[in-house]
């Protein structure tokens, strides 16, 4: 077993024993103790790694028969933040296979395991784990997300949602308008990034447009300007209606 001292710094743990240095706000999601959390990030941030990286110290520090569930729009989503933890557990020396029921799965020696699934309400069900991790929150249905809480209420489990915006629908949308004090979170776009060459930025807004480099970059829930009536004003107006 490793130092009990990694187990309460996974930020060192990803960087001296998974061989991935987090940057700033990546060491601080990692410490974070989370029970329900937000991360809305630009695209190519890291978040499928950092989320990887999370669910790996928490299989091997957690419970013996800990379970992190992953649920992304589709399997292949979540079956490659399966593959990025299972890179992970190979580097800290386990040979995991599958667990026997589940096709995209982990299993380790103490009986813990990661479930990798697609967001459909009907494979979901029927789960109790220690942490949920979604992956591209923002496109995966309200219906899968509700069928889902319940799998981590009983055990007293935490959520973790990570994804770049996609509008201002669904359940990512709500939680992070108006989920209040239930719900932590973290906004890095683009700008707070160090990586982005001099001048990409600039590129990449003239090529997508506003609409779309607001969206992907700048994590704004932006509304598309093919609609004539935004959202918001729609539901107005439909709830004003079940008055008459």
């Amino acid at each position: 077993m490793w130092p009990s001292f990694f187990a309460l710094h996974p930020h060192l743990f990803a960087r001296e024993l998974l061989g991935f240095h987090p940057r700033p706000v990546q060491q601080c999601f990692l410490r974070h103790r989370h029970r329900q959390s937000l991360l809305n990030c630009c695209r190519q941030w890291g978040k499928s790694t950092v989320a990887a990286a999370l669910a790996v110290h928490r299989l091997y520090f957690g419970p013996p028969g800990e379970l992190v569930l992953v649920i992304a729009p589709s399997h292949r989503q979540s079956a490659e933040l399966l593959a990025k933890a299972r890179a992970f557990l190979c580097r800290l020396g386990f040979a995991p296979r599958p667990d026997g029921r589940n096709q995209h799965s982990l299993l380790l020696p103490n009986g813990s395991r990661i479930v990798a699934l697609p967001g459909v309400s009907e494979t979901t069900r029927g789960f109790a784990a220690g942490l949920l991790v979604i992956e591209e929150a923002a496109l995966v249905p309200d219906e899968t997300y509700l069928a889902l809480r319940p799998s981590v209420a009983a055990a007293g489990g935490a959520i973790v949602a990570l994804s770049t915006p996609a509008g201002p629908r669904g359940f990512f949308h709500e939680a992070w308008t108006t989920g209040g004090a239930e719900w932590d979170r973290w906004c890095v776009p683009a700008t707070a990034c160090s990586h982005p060459p001099p001048g990409f930025l600039e590129r990449e807004r003239r090529a997508m447009g506003d609409y779309w480099f607001r969206q992907e970059y700048l994590c704004e829930f932006t509304q598309s300007d093919e609609r004539f009536f935004p959202r918001r004003l729609l539901e107005d107006i439909f709830i004003g209606m079940e008055g008459l």
